[in-house]
């Protein structure tokens, strides 16, 4: 079976990977009843009219997550995925303020994370990194305490980053949090301008020093934003995806991706939520090369944008390894 294109996944929330059938598994395991009949029921709960109505359901399923284990299985779950679909490096968010007001606490969510983590490279050839996401529709002391209760497990941890229900929620409400994490040398993304205004990708820039923009789709509504992004080769991890499934796009032929791409910006394409949204990143790589009728050399400057702008700074031996392999990728043996 030929190899898929090679790529690194840097929008990924592992969350949002939990599929129907382990959801109803982790729910008898752990005593926790779901409004749901089976599986076939909760797939057709997936139709969501806007971000808020798919976080609703999101934050709902978490509940069958308690335990270390749960954790364990469903990080391994998706890196088996990953692994099949060409992902060679995956930076994946976490949100423990979903789990720690269920009274799971945060060390019990890293330690379940970082044992599939552990063992990703040796049974699947992926290198990870972790990155911790406050939720901005919770306010900023619930962020700092979340910060201060991360501080034992930071070895585990590369960065921050900002996610959940945008509007109304501006990234400078964040400031002195993200400030307390460059202090502790963590790195720093966030979601911006996927329901929310340009204005805000110019904040989690300006206020917050972010180093890549999560979404950053409507950045295509400020030509001067535009011009500063391409000029400062901001990433953009964009979800194709999602972006029609949560209703930001009518349909995926619609989709600003290959007009990003002609305004000189530095995007990438990741699956956000994957059971959730239709499909993982191999998937979203096959749906918008169809949709948007993708050359080979763009689906390859997409690859390469990916390891260009993961956080493999502390390893740039192994990027240049992966940024070998896009390049000696042969499309003819697909």
């Amino acid at each position: 079976m030929p190899q898929p294109l090679p790529k690194a996944e840097l929008h990924l929330h592992i969350e949002g990977t939990l599929e129907p059938e382990l959801a109803f598994a982790l729910a008898a395991r752990n005593g926790v009843t779901l409004p749901f009949a089976d599986t076939e029921e909760l797939r057709k709960a997936y139709l969501f009219s806007d971000l808020q109505s798919f976080l609703d359901l999101y934050y709902g399923l978490m509940s069958v997550l308690r335990t270390a284990e749960d954790f364990t299985e469903l990080t391994d779950a998706y890196l088996a995925r990953a692994a099949e679909q060409g992902v060679r490096h995956a930076e994946i968010f976490f949100d423990p303020q979903a789990h720690t007001a269920r009274g799971v606490a945060i060390g019990t969510v890293i330690e379940g994370l970082a044992r599939a983590l552990d063992g990703a490279e040796e049974r699947y050839g992926v290198s990870t990194r972790l990155i911790m996401c406050f939720l901005r529709d919770e306010s900023a002391e619930s962020a700092m305490a979340t910060l201060e209760a991360a501080k034992p497990h930071l070895h585990r941890i590369t960065g921050v980053g900002l996610d959940s229900a945008e509007v109304g929620h501006p990234p400078s409400k964040f400031r002195e949090v993200y400030a307390a994490a460059e202090a502790l040398g963590l790195r720093k993304v966030a979601h911006a301008g996927e329901e929310g205004p340009p204005a805000y990708i110019r904040e989690a820039l300006d206020v917050l020093g972010v180093e890549r923009i999560d979404h950053g789709l409507r950045a295509m509504e400020d030509s001067e934003l535009v011009e500063r992004l391409a000029r400062e080769r901001v990433p953009l991890t964009l979800c194709p995806l999602s972006n029609v499934r949560l209703r930001a796009i009518d349909v995926l032929e619609d989709h600003p991706l290959a007009s990003m791409m002609d305004a000189g910006l530095m995007v990438t394409v990741n699956s956000d939520d994957p059971a959730y949204f239709g499909g993982y990143v191999g998937d979203t790589f096959a749906a918008v090369r169809g949709a948007l009728g993708l050359s080979r050399d763009r689906l390859r400057t997409l690859a390469r944008n990916s390891f260009e702008a993961s956080f493999l700074d502390d390893d740039e031996a192994r990027r240049a390894r992966y940024l070998a392999e896009v390049e000696a990728y042969d499309f003819d043996a697909e």
